[in-house]
């Protein structure tokens, strides 16, 4: 089977291609997407706002013994090249939009990026005759802010999803960490991926343990009953466009089989 490898300092890991993922997060700019991303990796809310141009990151999982790799792109709300959203979207595989509960504007942005994923991908799946579904959750941001602020209605949201099962909608505060766990369950659930590679269940590891890392017997002494860990790498850079364009290429063209992607590149 196809490896995807790891390397970083003195860890070495070896992912099957099959295993791993891109989760795509998009929306408008100042809706909280990086917040919404700092708390899945490391728990943490940044008060200063900071514009993304694209943040990539990765993590991998020792679930049970298996090794799992979830690459996180986080994009630009301003959305420079339209071309690099279109190739973001064709290379993802479960989705975030993110719009502020307080923002009408950003909402009206997730719903055309709602329609554009939907056409974008539904044009790639006739051309592989793939019947994958497409787990995608919609996220409203800032539940925290009085409801006086609030510009959108939570039914509202609720019908963006209504007529899709592979699609969910959650009212969220990446301040608070209000409901973002619980998003991400679920997101996790409808990929059909575990469900310990939520942020509250799993064990987070230091890049330190990388060399036993990927071993079956892998244990920490002072966890007890836990077989799931998580690990951020701090070296993944993102994949070249050039890269991407392959592995569109390859599934359009049936190159190769499922899953073929650029292994991570470590500086």
């Amino acid at each position: 089977a196809m490896m995807k490898t790891m390397s970083g300092g003195n860890c070495n890991l070896n992912v099957p291609a099959k295993n791993s993922y891109r989760m795509v997060v998009l929306g408008a700019s100042r809706v909280g997407k990086s917040s919404i991303v700092s708390r899945f990796l490391n728990g943490r809310f940044e008060d200063q706002y900071t514009p993304t141009i694209e943040d990539f990151h990765r993590k991998v999982y020792n679930i049970r013994g298996d090794m799992y790799q979830l690459d996180i792109l986080d994009t630009s709300g301003n959305h420079p090249f339209p071309a690099m959203r279109r190739l973001s979207i064709l290379t993802g595989d479960v989705f975030i939009l993110v719009f502020s509960l307080d923002n009408r504007e950003s909402f009206d942005e997730v719903k055309r990026l709602q329609k554009q994923i939907l056409e974008v991908k539904s044009c790639l799946k006739n051309k592989t005759k793939e019947s994958a579904d497409l787990p995608m959750v919609i996220c409203g941001n800032k539940n925290d802010h009085s409801e006086i602020f609030r510009k959108v209605r939570t039914d509202e949201g609720e019908n963006l999803v209504s007529s899709d099962e592979n699609c969910a909608y959650f009212e969220v505060s990446a301040k608070k960490n209000t409901n973002v766990d619980e998003m991400f369950y679920v997101l996790f659930s409808m990929a059909k991926l575990p469900h310990e590679m939520s942020p509250s269940l799993h064990r987070k590891i230091s890049i330190q343990y990388g060399d036993t890392f990927q071993q079956k017997s892998f244990r920490m002494r002072r966890v007890k009953d836990m077989d799931a860990y998580g690990m951020i790498s701090p070296f993944a850079r993102r994949p070249s466009v050039n890269s991407d364009l392959k592995y569109i290429k390859s599934k359009v063209l049936r190159e190769g089989q499922s899953r073929e992607r650029e292994k991570c590149t470590v500086q």
